[in-house]
């Protein structure tokens, strides 16, 4: 027997008993999407890696420590694309889609980061992003955010997840409270954590929300962000504030909360559980307005969030688990003739009642071990098919979730039989 070869660290399969979880989240997304008038967009797995460097930043732990980056027989330098804002801005400039125009795109797919996996925190992980362009308001940051909420709601995870607000301000406001952290935090460098004295020198806001309870005592007297903010960015944030009040979204400003990417100015959000232990964030994002020039476009404000979709799944699987079943209907048969016939009416229910799930049972057994097999499927109900229903044209209809007796139903008269028992 050849060696074992397992999965990557950190890349994990998605197994049968999880997948309904996906389903369930990805169909509620996709109908979220439509109802809010956004159109999906797919962009490639592997991009430049200088569309990153110049994106993300070139100092932070994305760039430095976490990307899949290789050379091509070109010799040039891609990577596996460990976040989908920069790639959407790069299709957007360069298919013409946002220049003097207004854009409402989401994605989804997998990502990937190379560092240490634990729980809710994967090599290879999955992730929705919705990215809006061309609006400048508050107005549509609060759109985001409500429909984060709406998706809260319909998953019935609403009551297990707290938003976070804060606004970060123009640029230049952002570059001279950085400038008052720095001098702030200077003098207590020797004090400060391995990971925050290198944040000193390359993205000091980041200190900020460190986790380590030390630097989180030499932080509390440091300058505060929000006596640094522009008068513009002020009244937006009002705004926002106010559209969220009157739709009932409660919610909590958090004047530490920076992000992690460069890009990132005024409205910036998190979504965030203790129901996950460290991995509390399961979607985040912001206003980025200076990216796309960045990457060469046309200035264009820019607005969006990303979600992580194992997170949410983990969150569902522990707040508002589902029943999994592999069908809805199980054919059971007994003799040649019956098995034959039993395909037969399986063919018949799919074309008829293409939403159920049917399932027929191949190789043989007995009653007993065929009924055995229809339970643990967690099918509704078994339509029996023996010698004697063939030659009769009938087919018995046994419930298996309730206790009632076994109907005799005619071929012809099974479609609408089960359309009543289900009510289909």
């Amino acid at each position: 027997m050849g060696q074992k070869i397992q999965a990557i660290r950190g890349m994990n399969d998605i197994l049968p008993q999880q997948t309904p979880y996906w389903h369930k989240l990805e169909a509620i997304l996709r109908q979220l999407m439509a109802a809010y008038g956004y159109n999906e967009i797919r962009m490639p797995i592997v991009e430049k890696t200088q569309l990153f460097k110049r994106a993300v930043g070139e100092v932070t732990d994305i760039v430095e420590k976490e990307m899949y980056t290789f050379d091509d027989r070109n010799g040039d330098s891609l990577s596996l694309r460990p976040e989908g804002t920069a790639s959407c801005v790069r299709a957007g400039i360069e298919h013409g889609l946002l220049y003097n125009q207004e854009q409402r795109l989401w994605y989804m797919g997998p990502m990937f980061r190379h560092e240490r996996p634990q729980k809710g925190r994967y090599r290879q992980f999955h992730q929705l992003g919705v990215e809006t362009f061309g609006i400048a308001t508050p107005d549509v940051d609060a759109e985001l955010i409500l429909l984060t909420a709406r998706l809260w709601k319909a998953l019935g995870i609403d009551d297990s997840v707290v938003l976070e607000l804060n606004s970060l301000g123009s640029n230049e406001a952002r570059a001279n409270y950085r400038d008052a952290l720095v001098e702030f935090l200077s003098p207590l460098k020797e004090q400060l954590d391995e990971d925050s004295q290198k944040r000193l020198q390359t993205n000091p806001l980041r200190i900020l929300d460190s986790k380590n309870p030390e630097v989180q005592q030499l932080v509390a007297d440091a300058p505060k962000l929000a006596d640094y903010l522009d008068t513009e960015s002020v009244e937006h944030f009002a705004r926002l504030r106010q559209i969220l009040d009157a739709n009932g979204i409660v919610y909590k400003v958090n004047q530490k909360l920076v992000r992690g990417l460069d890009y990132y100015n005024r409205t910036v959000f998190e979504w965030v559980t203790d129901k996950l232990g460290a991995q509390g964030t399961i979607c985040a994002g912001g206003r980025y307005d200076g990216l796309t020039e960045q990457l060469g476009g046309h200035a264009t404000c820019a607005s969006g969030f990303a979600m992580g979709i194992e997170r949410i799944v983990a969150l569902m699987e522990e707040i508002a688990p589902i029943e999994i079943s592999d069908a809805d209907l199980y054919l059971v048969a007994i003799g040649e003739d019956a098995e034959i016939s039993a395909i037969q009416v399986a063919e018949q229910l799919r074309t008829e009642l293409p939403q159920l799930r049917v399932r027929n049972n191949f190789g043989g057994g007995n009653f007993k071990k065929q009924f055995k097999r229809a339970d643990k499927s967690g099918a509704q109900l078994a339509l029996v098919i023996g010698e004697q229903e063939v030659k009769d044209k009938q087919v018995g209809v046994k419930f298996l979730r309730e206790h009632k007796e076994q109907l005799m139903v005619s071929q012809s008269d099974l479609i609408e039989t089960i359309k009543q028992i289900l009510n289909l």
